[in-house]
């Protein structure tokens, strides 16, 4: 099974060729970095069909058995996460491409590959020391990608997104050593194998190991009180980067879920409540924290990066229960919120180059205001939860899956309440952009010049195709609801059989 290491491979191999022989050869790299992705999700898709059948496939590389040798472990929630991965990077590809931001520098779509490797590693990984190197290409290659096309307040925050990101990496680093010293391992399964059998003496190192990388995942999927990096770095990134990083909250989530099940669950002295005291508490925040910054802003990009930060509080208060029926919820969540979240920074990117700004103000209605307007509100209705999206549906899980008296009315709570706020602030938001600036007359031409060469140009077909794609996918998840929460039911079970995963990994065998 070769074709495990393949997403991290392709990649890997496309960057440097497209960074040192492609860049000044924009068409040429253009052509590289789809071709690319595309052959990106044929692989994803087949290893989502292998791993369909419900076996755990490893991969060993240089042929050294788990957990001396590096391990790549495919099953059904790493196959469903690259295969997310690889169809939004292709969206948000041919969207950068159509629009001309791959243009505004030589090195995008090398970077581009880059983040496909980090992202795709982070979810094929084994071992937790990897996981910290895969995220350290994300870092790397999404601070360039950040700053792309330059700007002032882009390298500020930026260089908040980097400062936030070494203090977590640095975190990592501590929770690695303290691991390692106490269990002499930081392959996954072989944790999960040495864990339950530790003496008591060292059951206080681990949990200190798990909370600090409880901490840094928390960083990663923008937790409270460790958010406030993303409203600044996602409304300042180039609208098709802010769309890609959709993906990189769900790296930490899918850490979470990886780490926190299966190294960490129950039955391991010290860690059971780890979930329940801290994840649980700030997952309800996090909606808060989101929701009032929906209500608040007074710019769309913001407007659109709050709505990620409370996306991610609903996904991780399902996480929190640690349950498959509730995993079974925040993985569909899950699915749904990338692509909501993907879907608006891209319409935004469409309007607010139309519009000279994202200010939430009345101006001159922009060329195509209807088409623009219902692309908007079928994505805020996906992203607040409303039918007859896939956010709906989601939500509708979410709560299903949580209703423990302990849980019910805070859950509950948190997430009605935001869902309303978001609606609300969506609501406003669309109503000033769409329907007040249609009042504002377009400034009066110069003489000798046209009236047509006042107003913003149309969008062309390719600009909105990204878009009609994204979406498009939003309503394939609510029409597929059913078979979709079949495979991602077995997709759960699959999670928590713990014995299964070791199994699989420690066993010697061919793969590799």
């Amino acid at each position: 099974m070769h074709w495990i290491i393949v997403p991290v491979v392709l990649p890997a191999m496309l960057a440097p060729i497209i960074g040192f022989v492609m860049r000044w050869d924009m068409p040429l790299a253009r052509t590289a970095s789809v071709a690319g992705t595309v052959a990106l999700v044929a692989v994803a898709l087949g290893l989502t069909a292998v791993a369909a059948g419900g076996e755990t496939h490893v991969y060993r590389v240089g042929d050294w058995p788990a957990p001396f040798g590096i391990v790549l472990v495919l099953d059904r929630l790493s196959a469903l996460m690259v295969l997310l991965t690889a169809v939004l990077a292709l969206i948000v590809l041919i969207h950068a491409i159509a629009t001309g931001w791959d243009a505004r520098g030589k090195h995008f779509h090398a970077l581009f590959q880059f983040q496909l490797m980090g992202v795709c590693g982070a979810f094929l990984t084994g071992d937790v020391f990897n996981l910290f190197v895969f995220f350290e290409v994300l870092l790397i290659a999404s601070y360039g990608l950040m700053i792309h096309a330059g700007g002032r307040a882009r390298m500020r925050a930026g260089l908040q997104y980097v400062v936030m990101n070494l203090a977590g990496s640095t975190l990592f680093l501590f929770a690695l050593g303290t691991l390692y010293a106490s269990t002499g391992t930081l392959n996954i399964a072989d944790l999960a194998a040495k864990l339950p059998d530790m003496p008591p003496e060292e059951a206080a190192l681990v949990r200190v190991a798990a909370m600090l990388l409880m901490i840094v995942f928390a960083v990663k999927a923008a937790l409270f009180p460790v958010q406030f990096w993303l409203p600044a770095t996602y409304a300042n990134a180039p609208a098709p980067v802010a769309a890609l990083f959709a993906i990189m909250t769900k790296v930490g989530a899918y850490a979470i879920i990886r780490i926190h099940t299966v190294a960490f669950g129950p039955g391991i002295p010290g860690t059971e409540d780890l979930a329940g005291t801290w994840l649980f508490p700030a997952a309800i925040v996090t909606i808060a924290v989101g929701a009032f910054g929906v209500l608040g802003a007074r710019r769309l990009m913001p407007l659109i990066a709050f709505s990620v930060v409370g996306s991610m509080g609903t996904l991780l208060v399902a996480v929190a229960a640690f349950s498959p029926v509730a995993t079974t919820a925040a993985l569909y969540y899950m699915v749904h919120s990338t692509f909501a979240a993907a879907c608006l920074f891209l319409i935004a990117d469409l309007v607010v180059t139309r519009r000279g700004g994202d200010a939430l103000s009345a101006v001159p209605a922009t060329a195509q205001n209807g088409l623009f307007a219902a692309l908007f509100f079928a994505a805020a209705i996906a992203m607040a939860g409303m039918p007859p999206l896939s956010g709906f549906l989601g939500k509708l899980l979410v709560l299903d899956a949580l209703r423990a008296p302990e849980t019910l009315p805070w859950a509950w709570s948190a997430v009605l309440i935001g869902s309303l706020l978001t609606i609300v602030g969506f609501a406003r938001a669309g109503s000033t952009l769409f329907w007040t600036s249609t009042a504002v007359p377009l400034p009066a031409a110069e003489p000798g010049t046209a009236q047509s060469d006042v107003a913003p140009p149309n969008a062309r077909a390719a600009e909105v195709a990204p878009v009609m794609v994204g979406l498009a996918a939003l309503f394939g998840l609510a029409v597929f609801a059913g078979p979709l929460a079949s495979y991602l039911e077995d997709t759960s079970a699959q999670i928590f059989d713990r014995a299964g995963y070791i199994a699989s990994v420690l066993q010697p065998g061919e793969e590799g």
